[in-house]
């Protein structure tokens, strides 16, 4: 039963009201949420030779395939590269009290090209755990096994996406209807007044199932099941988003029924065959042993079984009791094997030369949902920007998941990057970790290493990424009595809401500061959109902006850009470039000239090519 470390069901602190419509085709918006017209036969679709109803059965061209490179190879900054390893060797200490993880390998790449793949720690480390003193028995140096990449780990919730993408084949096939009821498919799950639940409202946790229960007390696979019929939901389907393992474990239900194949065969069959994830599967043999990482020494209470160190078995005491296959837990895997499945959604279901879904069916599991419970953003199985553990990757086509085991994955469409980590955060005890800081430093980090190029000149302003400050930049006192416009180039991504860029004046020396209106317009944008409040926030589709606003008259008028932001999370930043003061006669203030530029006064911000 996997206890999973969230934000609150309304998405976490500092998060606005935004959400995300992505509208792929046969994808239509009703309600507050997505439909989907019927889908063509595409690549996962049945035929009569015997072979699985969701494996890829026609040619896909050729999608981008990995391999190893540099990060300038990648389109990336490598010195922001290398701190995302520096982040993961600091949680290896103190994180504040207890190590975050023993080890961890983290891989990142863009486009076709692996940057990053680096193992820190150990894989096993620990024999048992004293609750007393709250301290770890390791094992002998010569018995403790380092992390390498190759190293294989639980994936925890990350199944949850094996267990979607299963069901998005079937739906892009025909076997399933992702607005049918539950029910259809298995009528007993009707009891308990499930009979509503669709198969949609599973893929988004929006079916109104609790959490979870636990499973592994009752005696029997009938009785585990007979509980899930007598299930009954704790919200009425469709009002409320609630995170639910036993929304998964329903699905996985549907899934095995229609196909009547058990859930690790369709994976195997439909995903990571064909993928050539050879390190990916459920219940891995006892010869994996070696080079799996060991997860928790489990005992009461703190875990729901007491099993000693659990080390090549599934940690998740519900999908151990459903003998390690489970639709919520049960995958284990490895960071490349990741980071192929990564760059196949990226490249819109096909990887070299197999597709394993159509780009309409990715689109489904990259489109919200959730457009009714903002900041909970959700598609067919992954999350949709979540700063809580995305970091500055979020943007409302970011998907990703976490698993908690210490595992997360994060696709970002918008630069065509991923990054994959995999930690042994309950090894020796869950209690020692806490959060997901990790995983927020390295996807700050990494998206750090995406660089933003001017859109004018070769430098712009850059307000940096750190939480709980403020940052200024004032441009020097300008003469404005007779009247004067600013133009500049404006670029931002910032947590909605609780993080803001803001443009003012002061016509007092700086004693007080007012709001400056202004205009943007983006690239082949239809017409400006007007700044009220002098404030930008949120997501800008990441590309630059022409700003223009009107100045107040004054014999010597302070201008200012001032970025602040919460003590949570960041995004990508802000960038300032290409300023530009301009009375009808005189160009007062310009960035190109070298004497006005030494007089702008900056706290936070630097000069900056990318």
């Amino acid at each position: 039963m996997e206890q999973v470390e969230r934000p609150g069901e309304s998405g976490g602190p500092g998060r606005g009201p935004l959400s995300r419509r992505r509208f792929g085709a046969g994808v239509l918006s009703f309600g507050g949420a997505l439909v989907v017209a019927p889908l063509g036969t595409g690549s996962a679709a049945a035929d009569d030779s015997g072979r699985a109803a969701n494996a890829p059965l026609r040619p896909a061209g050729h999608g981008t395939t990995l391999r190893h490179g540099s990060a300038a190879r990648a389109g990336l900054l490598a010195e922001h590269v290398d701190e995302v390893t520096a982040v993961a060797e600091r949680y290896l200490g103190p994180s504040p009290r207890h190590p975050y993880w023993a080890g961890a390998v983290v891989l990142a790449g863009r486009g076709g090209t692996v940057a990053l793949e680096k193992a820190v720690g150990k894989a096993v480390r620990y024999q048992d755990y004293d609750s007393a003193t709250d301290t770890a028995v390791e094992f002998p140096p010569d018995q403790q096994i380092d992390a390498t990449p190759d190293t294989v780990y639980d994936l925890a919730s990350l199944s949850k996406l094996f267990t979607s993408l299963v069901a998005v084949q079937l739906i892009e096939c025909g076997r399933i209807e992702l607005e049918a009821p539950v029910a259809r498919y298995v009528p007993e799950y009707a009891g308990g007044g499930k009979q509503d639940i669709t198969v949609r409202q599973l893929l988004t946790h929006t079916s109104g199932l609790q959490a979870d229960i636990a499973f592994y007390k009752f005696g029997s696979r009938q009785e585990m099941l007979q509980a899930l019929w007598d299930e009954k939901p704790v919200n009425p389907p469709g009002t409320v988003y609630l995170y639910s393992d036993l929304s998964m474990i329903s699905l996985q239900q549907v899934l095995e029924r229609v196909t009547g194949k058990p859930l690790d065969r369709l994976v195997a069959e439909g995903i990571t065959g064909p993928l050539g994830m050879t390190a990916t599967r459920y219940n891995p043999p006892a010869s994996w042993k070696p080079r799996i990482a060991a997860t928790e020494v489990a005992r009461l209470p703190w875990s729901g079984l007491d099993r000693g160190l659990v080390w090549g078995e599934v940690h998740d005491e519900n999908a151990y009791a459903f003998d390690g296959v489970a639709g919520h837990a049960g995958v284990f895997s490895r960071a490349w094997d990741m980071a192929v499945l990564a760059r196949t959604l990226l490249n819109g279901g096909v990887y070299g030369g197999v597709r394993i879904l159509s780009e309409k069916s990715v689109d489904l599991m990259f489109s919200d949902f959730n457009t009714a419970f903002p900041g909970d953003d959700h598609g067919l199985g992954f999350e949709l920007y979540q700063h809580w553990y995305m970091g500055a990757m979020a943007t409302p086509s970011t998907g990703g998941h976490t698993g908690f085991t210490g595992t997360s994955i994060v696709l970002d469409p918008t630069t065509d990057s991923f990054l994959v980590i995999m930690g042994n955060s309950v090894h020796p005890v869950r209690t020692w970790r806490s959060g997901s800081a990790p995983r927020v430093a390295a996807g700050d980090r990494f998206a750090r290493a995406v660089p933003v190029r001017p859109a004018h000149g070769g430098t712009a302003w850059f307000g940096g990424m750190a939480s709980a400050t403020t940052a200024t930049l004032a441009l020097p006192a300008l003469d404005t009595s007779a009247g004067a416009r600013l133009a500049c180039d404006l670029w931002w991504d910032t947590e909605p809401g609780s993080d803001a860029l803001r443009a003012e004046t002061s016509t007092d020396g700086g004693a007080t500061w007012q709001p400056l209106t202004f205009t943007t317009r983006a690239p082949g944008g239809a017409g400006p959109v007007t700044h009220d409040d002098g404030a930008v926030t949120g997501y800008n589709g990441r590309v630059w902006h022409a700003l223009d606003a009107v100045l107040p008259a004054d014999a010597s008028l302070l201008v200012r850009w001032r970025y602040t932001t919460d003590s949570l999370y960041v995004g990508r930043g802000v960038y300032v470039g290409a300023l530009k003061v301009r009375s009808a006669r005189a160009l007062l203030y310009s960035d190109a000239r070298p004497g006005d530029n030494s007089r702008v006064q900056s706290v936070g911000w630097t000069r900056e090519q990318d």
